[in-house]
């Protein structure tokens, strides 16, 4: 089972539903009724199948563990999110994991391949994207795809279909050095797509990238795990994450602090709904019947809007409490915890 946070189209109100990978599911917006259908991402993730296995990774450098025994798994199928403050060790991971740097300690798989054993042969079947994509400057999209195809014994043919598939179908015959971060961002996944692997590792792949952009990233992530491909990428665009991700791995001070999904990681830490709820005539005053309630946290008003975190459990009363108190409640509103608030706080208390 699957926790995703949507948007609705009309109302922009986020959503949270349920549903296991592939699964297409009826969404109703609770705020403007707008009825419409959303797949939850992803192929069926089979039991037991793990794509990267990482255990006690380690690296040191000189006095400094920038990777302390981090170990965590990414499953056949699912999107994975690792996430962490800068300089939390997510790049040197992932170097680490893909024999770009030498270990101090540990053991990476991938597709049941040992890195340190099987590198050559692991990358076969992997696309990867760099955290800082450099190509040369003097050849066009089409000569350094044609060259990447070379190094990887791939058909050439795929590279017209690669460039129009990121966006650059117009400018496949302008100079590398003539291009933007943006363009060259997309061409780094064009290269990793090469060969279609069924593994994909993707280094901050929306970074600094604007919305134009990271829509059509954030879309090819999307079609490559529904045509089964297993994807892990590192970000610091949360709401990216917590919209694609089936789990997540968080990191700080190189260690691994959590692993789990987004609304687990909520539950283990305890964190409650919120409720905004709108009462007619309210104009900025907390009711002094909300006062008497306990466990309410965090009360405040804007104008006609009251502001709380409860329970689930506690939402009824609230609002039974408040219209036998002869307050008219228009409108009512749940946030569930978001990947943000889970991660701040995981973060703060590893601090």
């Amino acid at each position: 089972m699957i926790t995703k946070t949507v948007e609705c189209p009309g109302c922009k109100a986020h959503i949270s539903i349920e549903g296991d990978p592939g699964e297409k599911i009826l969404i109703s917006c609770p705020n403007c009724d707008l009825n419409g259908y959303y797949t939850i991402p992803g192929a069926k993730i089979e039991t037991g199948s793990v794509r990267i296995e990482i255990n006690n990774l380690t690296k040191t450098y000189k006095d400094v563990k920038a990777v302390n025994r981090a170990s965590f798994n990414v499953r056949k199928g699912e999107i994975f999110g690792f996430l962490g403050p800068n300089g939390a060790g997510k790049t040197t991971t992932i170097k680490a994991m893909l024999g770009l740097i030498n270990m101090n300690g540990g053991q990476v798989k991938i597709n049941g391949l040992d890195i340190t054993r099987d590198g050559v042969k692991i990358k076969e079947d992997l696309g990867f994207l760099p955290e800082r994509v450099s190509f040369y400057d003097n050849l066009t999209p089409v000569q350094t795809l044609n060259f990447f195809c070379e190094l990887k014994g791939a058909d050439k043919s795929i590279v017209p279909i690669l460039l129009k598939d990121v966006g650059l179908e117009d400018a496949s015959n302008r100079k590398v050095g003539t291009f933007s971060k943006g363009m060259v961002q997309l061409l780094g996944v064009a290269q990793a797509l090469i060969g279609h692997p069924s593994t994909y590792i993707l280094d901050e792949p929306m970074s600094g990238l604007d919305a134009r952009w990271v829509k059509i990233i954030r879309d090819k992530i999307k079609m490559l795990n529904e045509q089964g491909a297993t994807i892990m990428f590192s970000s610091h665009i949360l709401s990216e994450v917590e919209n694609l991700c089936d789990r997540v791995a968080i990191i700080n001070k190189g260690k691994i602090i959590a692993e789990d999904t987004i609304s687990n990681l909520s539950k283990y830490l305890h964190m409650k709904p919120r409720l905004e709820i709108t009462i007619k005539g309210l104009n900025g005053k907390v009711p002094d019947v909300i006062n008497n309630l306990d466990g309410l946290e965090n009360i405040y008003v804007k104008g006609d809007s009251l502001f709380l975190t409860c329970v689930s459990s506690l939402r009824s009363k609230v609002v039974t409490t408040l219209e036998d108190a002869g307050f008219k409640i228009i409108d009512m509103r749940t946030f569930e915890p978001s990947l943000e608030d889970a991660f701040v706080k995981l973060i703060e208390g590893d601090t």
